[in-house]
């Protein structure tokens, strides 16, 4: 049980005592105190006045002298207002971590029931993974682990949009321009061919604008099942899954389930016909079909093109149809960028209109873009920054930056190459994570892989530190646990709040989407325990009793760190 919870009950039990009668516990509002104060939870008194019939402060008083007679883990408190201040005890801590420490599955949340879809990555096969990618595949492989901590069974799907115009054109490209090239006679990966035909088709269009009339009979010819296109496009589209497979393994990400676009846009078009048979949708007289959604205050929207091929909102309909009706989903995220909010308010509405009841369980994770300090990215222009370059350079910054600063100095030369890439990859998520997802953000590199401040490697270095002091206690055959009669100092008590917190903040985490709470939770924690350390000596101490509360206490530490970072996707390092 929670402090908030605990001290919700117990102040339930003084209200009933006190005034003789039983309120509901969702009135009993109880949060961290807040810095300036003194105290460790706080109770909102308010809610509580139609029942004490006094004023606020003569309420607090009333249930905080309660608490201080009645219950031995509050040891005082005091009144501000309408607020009541409570603090908890040595013995409310002792036995909060003693009950921490026995449960193998703190941090994972009971069962909800519920079944979550989360669609991620989604990438276009015309062009590789790039920056934008990464913080897109980051954001929905972490929130997929936050929502399963959170007790909801997750699926993890990307839908790969491998047909259309844009893909037509990087084929066309190919044709015209590309000799015959393979990912083997030229030594690039497939995804980066492609990306190249799709920079040159750019090239084209400006010097001949009507190309793009060649690039739209190709994609009519697609949907027609063309031989001759059909073939280009398999192979071409194998090139870049190659590719993309890759950069996901890099990047530790996987699905459960993956659509392809070519399965789906036709599902789409069912739906767009039983809407015109509805009189949902209008088709106007060039053969276009369309839904009028200027009496919802916004405009048209487009869902076939008089030519009869579909866009992406037909599409979106029809797999968003598949997949509630396959899996009975609750619910639906889909992780997208920010400059695609009105396709998803769309989305939502036309299902609405179609008579979809779970149209409501669909939810936009939006997301800021990502800049470099060197400005935005183009990738028709072939300026965008590539996920395999990043990654690269991630792992060059992280060898450096050790070397550097002598960290891994007494590491064995075979586990550094290992740590590099640990330390690259864990900057790059842990930097990219802690932003709040609706934010734009910068990403620097350099400053990412800092082995000081809110970065995944000061993390990763601070649980290094602590399993390097249990492996020399295990050397000294020194045991963990805490004895009848340790109390925790007042830095101790505060390390145990922080950890009390963390099943809180997965369910937080969830609820908002947002692994950028889980993140700052990390840096929070790490801070707190190299203050203590720099303070406090542990295997220095020479009361036994002390020493052994010690060791469990950091042995919980490391261990609440390494499965809160594994929600972003990040490994802790054993050694640093």
């Amino acid at each position: 049980m929670g402090a908030e919870i605990f001290i919700a009950s117990k102040a339930r039990e003084a209200v009933k005592e006190v005034y003789g009668v039983e309120v509901p516990q969702d009135q009993f509002q109880v949060s961290p105190t807040r810095k300036e104060f003194e105290g460790d939870f706080t109770l909102v008194v308010f809610p509580l006045l139609r029942v004490s019939r006094k004023a606020p402060e003569a309420t607090g008083e009333d249930i905080g002298k309660y608490l201080v007679e009645n219950c031995p883990e509050v040891s005082s408190y005091n009144v501000v207002k309408g607020f009541l201040n409570i603090c908890l005890s040595p013995v409310y801590w002792v036995e909060s971590f003693r009950s921490m420490a026995r449960n193998a599955s703190f941090g994972t949340l009971p069962s909800t029931g519920r079944r979550v879809m989360i669609e991620f990555s989604s990438p276009n096969t015309n062009k590789p993974l790039h920056l934008g990618h990464v913080r897109n595949n980051l954001l929905g492989a972490s929130v997929s682990e936050i929502l399963k901590a959170a007790g909801n069974e997750v699926i993890k799907t990307t839908l790969v949009n491998d047909r259309g115009v844009h893909i037509c054109k990087s084929m066309y490209a190919w044709q015209k321009r590309f000799d015959g090239a393979t990912p083997e006679s030229t030594g690039k990966k497939g995804d980066h061919l492609v990306g190249d035909c799709y920079v040159e088709f750019a090239k084209m269009e400006k010097e001949n604008p009507a190309v793009l009339d060649d690039v739209h009979r190709m994609l009519v010819d697609w949907e027609n099942g063309d031989p001759a296109v059909r073939g280009l496009w398999q192979m071409m589209n194998q090139w870049v899954f190659d590719g993309f497979e890759q950069t996901y393994k890099a990047l530790g990400i996987s699905f459960d389930k993956t659509y392809y676009e070519h399965e789906t846009y036709l599902l789409g078009k069912e739906l767009v016909q039983k809407g015109l048979d509805s009189g949902v949708f209008v088709k106007d007289p060039d053969g276009s079909v369309w839904c009028d959604l200027t009496a919802d205050g916004l405009d048209r929207k487009l869902l076939l093109r008089s030519d009869g091929t579909s866009v992406y909102m037909t599409q979106d309909l029809g797999t968003a149809e598949k997949r509630f009706a396959e899996y009975k989903l609750d619910s639906h995220v889909y992780v997208v960028g920010d400059e695609q909010n009105y396709h998803f308010q769309v989305l939502k509405l036309v299902l609405a209109k179609l008579g979809f009841d779970w149209a409501s369980q669909i939810f936009h994770l939006s997301y800021g873009m990502v800049e470099l300090p060197e400005g935005k990215m183009k990738s028709r222009e072939g300026t965008v920054v590539d996920a395999d370059d990043l990654i690269e350079k991630m792992y060059q910054e992280a060898k450096a930056t050790s070397e550097e600063s002598g960290k891994l100095a007494d590491v064995p030369d075979e586990e550094k190459e290992c740590l590099y890439r640990m330390i690259g990859l864990g900057a790059l998520k842990y930097f990219i994570l802690k932003v709040d997802p609706k934010k734009k953000m910068l990403f620097n590199p350099k400053e990412s892989i800092d082995f000081n401040g809110n970065t995944g490697p000061f993390i990763q270095y601070t649980n290094a530190r602590i399993r390097s002091i249990m492996r020399k206690a295990s050397e000294q055959g020194l045991a963990a646990g805490v004895e009848d009669g340790v109390e925790f100092s007042e830095k101790e008590q505060r390390l145990v709040k922080i950890l009390s917190a963390y099943p809180q903040k997965v369910q937080e985490a969830a609820d908002n989407f947002s692994p950028a709470l889980i993140a700052n939770y990390c840096y929070d924690l790490a801070k707190e325990f190299n203050q203590y350390y720099h303070d406090t000596p542990i295997l220095k101490e020479p009361d036994a009793k002390v020493l052994s509360m010690r060791l469990a206490l950091i042995g919980l530490l490391s261990d609440v760190l390494c499965k809160a970072m594994a929600l972003l996707g990040i490994q802790l390092p054993e050694r640093m």
